[in-house]
């Protein structure tokens, strides 16, 4: 099972949107799921993605501040603004996706 933590205008995806409930959406993990496969199944688009956390590490973002805020990145060198969508993801995972609309909340 993998958690995917949704902020922003992203909570419309979860089950409940009301912002005093959870947004967290809990999938069965398939064999070869990655990032993408992940928000396609939650239809969320790549545009709406300001940033991408897995299991509480920097995967990518669209704040271009991220590298002086020294953030534990999840693999390498964190990409601006170009998910990471070929990540592979794992049974026991944690996604957390920030919407545009939350971009400087990051910093």
């Amino acid at each position: 099972m993998v958690e995917v933590y949704l902020y922003g205008k992203l909570r419309r995806y979860a089950p409940d949107p009301r912002p005093d409930r959870e947004s967290v959406v809990r999938l069965e993990v398939r064999p070869g799921d990655t990032v993408e496969t992940v928000l396609e199944r939650l239809g969320i688009r790549p545009e709406e993605v300001a940033h991408l956390f897995l299991n509480g590490a920097l995967l990518s973002t669209c704040n271009s501040m991220a590298p002086w805020l020294r953030y534990q990145a999840a693999r390498g060198e964190v990409p601006a603004c170009e998910p990471a969508w070929d990540t592979p993801v794992s049974d026991g995972d944690r996604l957390g996706i920030f919407g545009r609309d939350m971009a400087l909340l990051v910093v």
